[in-house]
C-alpha cells in the first residue's frame, strides 16, 4: 500500500535532511503528491527554524522517523489549486505552520481546534493515512490541502512574518485561551528567545505590562530597548528578582513560560499574585518538578497550550498584521544551516533564523 502510493501521482521535489540523530542536514531529494482536487501547491520562499526542528533533527523527543526534512514556519506564493479550492488563487501569499492535516470529523475539528485532533497530521516527521511520509518546508515546494493554508496579509512580510506560524501562535493561543489579554495587567514573560520575543511584542499590543524574566543578563537592554518590555528580571539569582528595586514577588497576574531547558518552575510560580497563571509553551526534553504548595496556597493555576488551530492562527496574522508585529530574524542561506543550528543550540541568534529557500536551495 505505502509503496504504490509512494509512486504513483508524485512530483520531484529537492531539500535538506537529516538522516540520522547527528542532526546534520544535507542536499536529498524526495517526493511529494502531485495537486489533487482539495490541495493549493507552494513555492516556498522562506522557512523559518524553530527550536523543535532542532529537537527533531537530534532525536531529542525520541520519536524522528529519518530521513527527516524539517521545516514548520513556511511562507510562500501558490502556483498551483485544485479544482475544489475557492480559498485561494494563483500567486496568492499564503504561509503554511505545524499542521497540514486533521480527520475533520471529531469534536476538536469541529470547534476549530485541528491542532489537537487525535490523528493529526504534521508538517514534518510524520506519516499521512495512505502511509506516504512528510516532509517540511527546508525544500523547494510543498503541497498541502486547502484548510492548512494561511492567507498573509499584504502588509506583513513573508520572511519575517514566516516564524509567526509557529512562534506566534504558540504565545497567541494561549493568551487568548486563559484571558491573558486584558489591559494594564501584568504578563511575564519567561525565555527572551525565538518565542519569547514574540510574546513581548503581542503583549505589549494587548495593553499589558510586559516584564521578561530570563537568566541572560546580558538581555535586560534589548528586551526593553528594542522589544518594548516595560522592565526585565534576572530568573536565577533570587537577590535580582526585583522591579525597579522593588520586589517582583506576588506581582504578576499572567506568566507565559517559552523555556525549552529543563528549569525550576517554583520560582515563576512566585512571581505569580494570587489566582495567577502560568502557561508553559516551551517543551523541554525531560520532565519539569511541579511544587504543589504555591499552587494550593495561593490558588494558582498551571497549563500548557500547543500551537492553534487554523481559524485561530488565521486570526493571530491578522492582528500581527494590524499591530506591525514580526519576528525579529536573522536571514540566512540552505547552506549556512548546520552553522545556524549549532548556533541555536547555543541560543546565539536574535531571535529567529529564517532560511532564504527561494535564493539559496538549487541541486
Amino acid at each position: 500500500m505505502a509503496k504504490s502510493a509512494e509512486k504513483e501521482n508524485q512530483q520531484e521535489a529537492f531539500g535538506w535532511a537529516a538522516t540520522d540523530n547527528s542532526g546534520i542536514l544535507s542536499p536529498f531529494n524526495f517526493s511529494r503528491r502531485e495537486n489533487g482536487d482539495d490541495d493549493v501547491t507552494l513555492k516556498i520562499l522562506y522557512c523559518g527554524v524553530c527550536h523543535s526542528d532542532l529537537h527533531t533533527l537530534r532525536n531529542e523527543w525520541g520519536f524522528t522517523f529519518y530521513p527527516v526534512v524539517p521545516g514548520h514556519e513556511i511562507s510562500g506564493v501558490v502556483t498551483k489549486v485544485g479544482k475544489n479550492v475557492t480559498k485561494f488563487n494563483i500567486g496568492d501569499r499564503v504561509g503554511v505552520g505545524v499542521l497540514v492535516g486533521s480527520c475533520k470529523t471529531c469534536e476538536c475539528c469541529e470547534q476549530d481546534l485541528e491542532n489537537y485532533c487525535p490523528r493529526i497530521i504534521f508538517t514534518y516527521n510524520s506519516y499521512n493515512p495512505d502511509g506516504t511520509k512528510n516532509y517540511g518546508g527546508y525544500s523547494d515546494m510543498i503541497v498541502v490541502d486547502q484548510r492548512y493554508v494561511l492567507r498573509f496579509p499584504d502588509n506583513l512580510p513573508l520572511d519575517a512574518g514566516a516564524p509567526l506560524l509557529c512562534a506566534g501562535i504558540t504565545v497567541y493561543s494561549p493568551m487568548k485561551y486563559y484571558g491573558m489579554t486584558e489591559a494594564g495587567k501584568h504578563l511575564g514573560v519567561a525565555g527572551l528567545g525565538g518565542l519569547g520575543h514574540v510574546a513581548v511584542k503581542i503583549g505589549k499590543a494587548f495593553g499589558l505590562k510586559v516584564t521578561v524574566i530570563s537568566s541572560s543578563p546580558q538581555k535586560e537592554s534589548e528586551a526593553i530597548n528594542r522589544l518594548g518590555a516595560d522592565s526585565f528580571l534576572v530568573s536565577n539569582d533570587p537577590a535580582k528578582m526585583k522591579v525597579h528595586k522593588k520586589s517582583a514577588i506576588g506581582t504578576m497576574d499572567y506568566i507565559i513560560d517559552t523555556v525549552s531547558a529543563v528549569h525550576p518552575l517554583l520560582p515563576l510560580l512566585s512571581l505569580l499574585k494570587v489566582n495567577g497563571k502560568l502557561v508553559t509553551v516551551g517543551l523541554p526534553n525531560k520532565p519539569l518538578e511541579l511544587p504543589v504548595f504555591p499552587l494550593v496556597m495561593g490558588r494558582k493555576l498551571i497549563g500548557g497550550s500547543d500551537v492553534g488551530g487554523m481559524k485561530e492562527t488565521q486570526e493571530m496574522l491578522d492582528f500581527c498584521a494590524k499591530h506591525n508585529i514580526t519576528a525579529d530574524i536573522e536571514l540566512i542561506r540552505i547552506e549556512e544551516i548546520n552553522t545556524a543550528m549549532e548556533r541555536l543550540a547555543k541560543s546565539d541568534v536574535r531571535y529567529r533564523f529564517v532560511i532564504d529557500v527561494a535564493n539559496s536551495l538549487s541541486q
